[in-house]
């Protein structure tokens, strides 16, 4: 009995932290999804029609994340409405799916304390603004590469980075996110420690736009 009253404790604290206040945080982190890799780990099994050969998904947006100097919030409470179908379709020219828009304004849209529109106007402006390399959406095939040459290649595109200003991860063998600190007002800022983990792969997998 005792045990399991430690455990109904220890969930209800587990619970309590999520749900911290909307608009309470510091910066923000844009994550960008090389999607190919996405479809070879997991898409292609779900068969997501963003993995359709002519689809042209390169760098898609993962999301627009609040972030505090260490650690972020999500899932918080809000009075805004919840996105409609019309909101999250119309992102999905950069997000791939509407679902995945659906899921992030749930997760960490609802914590900057901005209406669903005003969430995804936002992280629009902020995608746009990053320049996605040209080289690395050239390749015609598969390469093995360093993950820092990702990296390299972002802050080549776009001379207002810093290297640590962004992050690149792997997952499973493969180049997975591009990760890039922001301001609240978009401007390009230093990351904190628990964002700035780079993928240390020197030969991780990367392949090329369908």
């Amino acid at each position: 009995m005792r045990a399991l009253a430690w455990a109904l404790i220890w969930l209800g604290g587990a619970a309590l932290a999520e749900g911290e206040r909307a608009g309470a945080f510091d910066y923000y982190v844009l994550s960008l999804s090389w999607t190919p890799s996405w479809c070879a780990l997991e898409g292609d099994d779900r068969g997501s029609p963003q993995c359709d050969q002519g689809q042209g998904y390169g760098f898609t947006l993962h999301g627009l994340w609040p972030q505090y100097e260490d650690g972020w919030p999500s899932f918080c409470p809000t009075s805004e409405r919840p996105p409609s179908r019309a909101q999250t379709g119309a992102m999905v020219d950069i997000m791939g799916s509407s679902g995945l828009a659906w899921h992030q304004w749930r997760k960490h849209g609802s914590c900057t304390g901005l209406s669903a529109e005003d969430y995804y106007r936002l992280s629009r402006l902020a995608y746009e603004a990053v320049a996605r390399p040209e080289v690395l959406r050239r390749l015609d095939r598969t390469v093995r590469l360093p993950a820092e040459v990702v990296e390299e290649a972002f802050l080549e595109a776009n001379p207002d980075l810093a290297d640590e200003m962004m992050t690149v991860t792997c997952r499973a063998g493969h180049v997975q996110e591009v990760r890039i600190c922001l301001t609240r007002g978009l401007e390009p800022r230093a990351c904190g420690a628990d964002v700035e983990r780079d993928c240390t792969l020197r030969d991780a997998l990367f392949p090329p736009m369908r």
